[in-house]
């Protein structure tokens, strides 16, 4: 049975792709990992494996879902019956269903500091690194945080496709990006704005590293969403009239540009008060409280910044839990209500051990990695490089050349100045650089 749901608009499709997209790995992880890696130069080289990684397996995953009509699971079966092929599927289902146990983790402590900030009680906060690590290990509001934020997410992706994702984005993301301009805004208008943004954007070839190239490439692949099956199953409610080409470019050009506000909306406040850029990954939850803490109307941008930041999670949670959602309703939508619950529900149950892995259980460890680390390394590490792997190998190698030419030119016209170069990426350079970034990762390199 094929998708009996679609998108009401290209506009619609696009939205939700990039908010797929858009979330901790555009503006948590890429600041950070820039504020570690050379800053512009960082930025430089991630804008370029973005366009000869990230794209042509995006690409590659609208083909699939297209071309099929069906969810990650059943789009592999489809084309490749009797094969291990399908197991593509299934990696990207156990990735998302784990990857949101944790996920949904972190966007608790988000609404957590959301409501703190909104009432003003985080504005009295004097060491921002002792009340976060007090704040994720209170174990009743970690879970019930972490309860609340699936449950947003359940209450969306049950209303379906066009009710719920579709509608919930066409809200979403224009609200992120006015919010990032309010708070780009506000963040250049400080002293010393400018070094930051020099910082970001001026490469700065001296402070790279080997390592800052391969930060470079996972981060490519990781911010698009690509690897987990997510945007087969996005594309399967797309009719044949939309232009996959046009399509991909549009996400792949707004997920750099969100990017880019993230930096600019960072790196300016940071300089600002002389905060060291390479603060790592608390730089949201420590490090930029206590900036604003320290400028006029300060309360209200902190407001607006984790406002900000729940909807770019959230917009990436529907697109977690509609992957696990679809390959359990094959294409049902009457039972979409029932499983959306139940999926989100087991998802919950599986993250509390996440949620409480900063107190009650942070003395269980597995190669000392606590049951949080543990996931997130499973998920970004291991399961998402094998599935963006197993893609860029299942594209050249399975689907017939004719074939996916046909699927390209529907919509899109004629395919074939470009067709070669696309097919020539996906055969030969992406599987050999997921593999040295997997090598790496893993600590062989």
């Amino acid at each position: 049975m094929n998708q009996t749901e679609q998108w009401t608009s290209k506009l619609g499709f696009i939205l939700a792709t990039a908010g797929s997209a858009i979330g901790i790995g555009a503006i948590w992880k890429l600041p950070y990992v820039a504020g570690t890696s050379g800053g512009g130069a960082f930025f430089l080289l991630f804008i370029l494996f973005t366009a000869i990684v990230g794209l042509p397996l995006l690409l590659g995953e609208f083909v699939i879902g297209r071309k099929t009509q069906k969810e990650a699971i059943r789009a592999y079966q489809d084309i490749a019956p009797n094969t291990f092929w399908p197991i593509t599927g299934y990696i990207g289902v156990i990735a998302c269903f784990i990857l949101l146990s944790f996920y949904s983790v972190v966007g608790g402590w988000i609404l957590q500091y959301l409501y703190l900030s909104f009432t003003g009680k985080l504005s009295a906060v004097s060491e921002f690194g002792l009340f976060f690590e007090e704040t994720i290990a209170n174990p009743w509001l970690a879970v019930g945080a972490q309860f609340l934020f699936i449950l947003i997410t359940i209450v969306v992706v049950a209303r379906g496709i066009q009710n719920g994702i579709e509608a919930a984005n066409k809200y979403l993301m224009p609200a992120l990006f006015l919010i990032f301009m309010i708070i780009i805004i506000r963040s250049l208008s400080l002293d010393h704005a400018m070094e930051g943004v020099s910082f970001f954007l001026k490469p700065d070839f001296s402070k790279f590293t080997s390592e800052s190239v391969l930060f470079a490439m996972g981060q490519s692949f990781f911010s698009l969403s690509v690897g987990v099956s997510v945007m087969v199953t996005y594309s399967s409610y797309l009719d044949k009239s939309q232009n996959l080409p046009k399509s991909a470019i549009s996400i792949v050009s707004l997920n750099i540009f969100i990017s880019l506000l993230a930096g600019l909306a960072i790196f300016p406040a940071v300089f600002s008060l002389g905060v060291e850029p390479a603060a790592g990954p608390g730089l949201l939850f420590i490090i930029l409280p206590s900036i604003f803490q320290q400028i006029p109307f300060g309360q209200l941008f902190l407001v607006l910044f984790l406002a900000l930041f729940l909807f770019a999670t959230l917009t990436s949670a529907f697109s977690m839990l509609e992957i696990i959602v679809a390959s359990l309703a094959k294409g049902r939508s009457e039972k979409r209500k029932k499983l959306s619950w139940i999926a989100g529900l087991a998802i919950f149950i599986v993250g509390i051990p996440s949620a409480l892995s900063f107190g009650v259980l942070n003395e269980i460890t597995l190669f000392d990695k606590n049951i949080f680390d543990m996931a997130d390394f499973l998920v970004s590490n291991i399961l998402m490089p094998i599935g963006a792997l197993l893609i860029s190998l299942f594209i050249p190698w399975k689907i017939k050349k004719e074939a996916l030419i046909a699927e390209l030119q529907q919509g899109a016209g004629n395919v074939k100045s470009w067709f070669a170069l696309w097919l020539l990426l996906l055969r030969y350079v992406i599987p050999v650089v997921i593999i040295i970034v997997f090598l790496d990762v893993l600590g062989i390199l």
